[in-house]
């Protein structure tokens, strides 16, 4: 799954994404959510022990496979981080740019007017755009919500069309 996408930083969800998933179906996500804390191995316990040495290697192999999976200059940056470190300064940078682009993004749909004499085909097929980019940002609509931002954007001339479509009560999809 890791293959297919580069981190790099428009696509910073969706590699996120794929990250938990491999490393959930590897049994390794543990260490993207937990800090690897040092032990004094004079004083530990053979469980304690144990159990760093474990979190370590795992740590080390998923750093391996963030690293391998980043545009080389994120690379050279991020090759001496562990994983939860490198994934916590990684939100920091990229997740505040994916919350304004959906932020932007909410609102030109919510601001999406049918204008006079635009064919509603071509109206609906930019609002669909609109909310397809914002799924691939990690926002779920379900298709009612989106048929009813689309019916939303009609001016007034078409609330005959509104309420017989409301009555109807026919499944249709977006498209």
């Amino acid at each position: 799954m890791l293959s297919k996408e580069k981190l790099a930083s428009p696509n910073y969800m969706d590699w996120m994404q794929n990250l938990k998933m491999t490393m959930r179906y590897e049994g390794d996500e543990y260490v993207l959510k937990k800090p690897l804390i040092e032990i004094d191995e004079s004083t530990a316990t053979p469980e304690e022990l144990s159990t760093y040495k474990k979190h370590y290697d795992d740590a080390r192999k998923v750093t391996c496979i963030m690293v391998a999976t980043m545009v080389p200059e994120f690379q050279k940056f991020y090759e001496d981080y562990l994983p939860y470190e490198m994934g916590l300064d990684l939100a920091e940078k990229f997740y505040k740019r994916a919350h304004q682009e959906k932020y932007k993004v909410v609102i030109t749909l919510m601001s999406c007017k049918l204008k006079e004499g635009e064919f509603v085909c071509n109206h609906k097929q930019r609002m669909l755009r609109y909310v397809e980019r914002l799924e691939r940002l990690n926002v779920t609509f379900d298709e009612e919500m989106a048929i009813d931002m689309v019916l939303n954007s009609f001016p007034p001339c078409y609330d005959q069309f509104i309420i017989a479509y409301n009555l109807n009560n026919r499944e249709t999809t977006l498209a």
